[in-house]
């Protein structure tokens, strides 16, 4: 058997013009965590804002979904004003908000999530990235102590503490973005797919 990773093509991603970055900057502020997405019940955003609260560390949760108004009760309940859900996003914006935020953090905590679309899209803009150890295409993507910070899931503290670990080390989350984005490069990339793609079709004719 041979598997061929999902490829993403950055050419088609909008880039965003002058304005919409200095809009997103000025709502988001200069450094924030991002997390962007399907706002499902396996993404394990409420151990994300459970982990925001003890960091206080500003985060964005851009997208919409079915427990979308549990989520935003929740931050209410757990009074974290430094959390901002922006709803669904076009694709401008999300290359915006892909392009200015400081880190990736994608706490998707049962194995429903497949893979992650989002977390490789961080890997490709370059970002250092937080996921959880669920042993599915996530544990391929992010590597731990290379591309990003790994935890174990539904654990709110570990997920604080990788946060504030990135947070408080530039230069550890400059180098695991700059890996995270080349790892994107070498195997994630569009090119890369149709490659393996061709290879394979080869094999069997």
């Amino acid at each position: 058997m041979q598997v061929i990773p999902y490829g993403l093509a950055q050419e088609i991603y909008r880039a965003p013009t002058t304005d919409r970055l200095a809009y997103w900057r000025e709502r988001c502020g200069e450094k924030f965590f991002l997390f962007v997405g399907a706002l499902r019940y396996y993404k394990g955003l409420s151990w994300l804002l459970k982990a925001a609260a003890i960091s206080k560390l500003p985060l964005i949760i851009a997208g919409d979904g079915g427990i979308e108004v549990q989520l935003k009760e929740q931050a209410d309940a757990l009074g974290i004003k430094h959390v901002q859900f922006v709803g669904r996003i076009d694709d401008e914006d999300k290359a915006a908000l892909l392009t200015l935020c400081y880190s990736l953090v994608f706490p998707s905590h049962l194995r429903s999530e497949a893979f992650g679309i989002s977390l490789l899209e961080g890997a490709m803009y370059g970002k250092p990235l937080i996921s959880c150890e669920i042993s599915t295409g996530t544990t391929y993507v992010n590597l731990a102590d290379k591309t990003g910070l790994v935890v174990p899931p539904e654990d709110s503290s570990a997920l604080s503490i990788a946060m504030v670990k990135l947070w408080n080390d530039e230069d550890m989350a400059s180098e695991m973005g700059a890996n995270a984005r080349l790892r994107y490069k070498e195997l994630f990339s569009s090119e890369q797919m149709v490659s393996a793609y061709i290879v394979l079709y080869h094999s069997l004719l």
